[in-house]
């Protein structure tokens, strides 16, 4: 992690967790008085295990209160997941969009998913996707440099309409814009959760 005040000059803060940890994802805005990430630790391998956690820091130096907030589950799912951009605060709780992996014979599929956290308690899953929201279809997310892949990078959410712009990335070779309202999101969401 770092910061600037200009755009000029970065610094560079210490590493938030021990190595092999992926996908570091700080909430935009403190939760409870403190600092607020969600990460999968991992490995060195090839991160065999993909659990997304919460973590949370009174500095954004000194990180603890280590929660698991969920786990690999079923098909597009099952051999791991880990948070995509931050987190959308709503009023109905924090909307995570996050990336799921299937092993299929032909390597791996990612795919998108999303759940809904408590707002106060993020590590409280409310509600989370049991099919995806978006999976590789289109030849740009299916050929690539990585094929198969739909992966969730950032998401731009308008206050005034709702509509989230969702950044992803198509075979890691190509970035993609997908298109939804909180509102269709948080209803599907409901609508279909594990």
């Amino acid at each position: 992690m770092g910061y600037t005040y200009d755009f000029e000059e970065f610094y560079q803060l210490e590493n938030a967790f021990l190595p092999h940890n992926r996908n570091g994802v700080l909430f935009p805005r403190k939760i409870n008085e403190n600092y607020a990430m969600l990460s999968r630790p991992s490995d060195t391998g090839h991160t065999p295990f993909g659990d997304i956690f919460y973590s949370e820091s009174p500095d954004m130096i000194y990180w603890g209160k280590h929660r698991h907030i969920m786990g690999r589950s079923e098909g597009w799912q099952s051999t791991k997941i880990g948070a995509g951009p931050i987190p959308i605060e709503t009023n109905e709780g924090w909307l995570m969009i996050y990336h799921g992996v299937l092993t299929s014979c032909n390597g791996y599929v990612y795919s998108m998913g999303a759940a809904l956290l408590d707002i106060n308690k993020p590590w409280e899953v409310l509600y989370r996707t049991r099919p995806y929201i978006l999976n590789p279809r289109e030849q740009y997310e299916m050929v690539g440099d990585v094929p198969n892949v739909a992966f969730p990078c950032a998401a731009l959410t308008d206050a005034d309409t709702g509509r989230i712009s969702i950044y992803y990335g198509g075979a890691d070779t190509v970035t993609c814009l997908a298109f939804t309202t909180v509102d269709m999101l948080v209803d599907f969401l409901k609508n279909n959760s594990l």
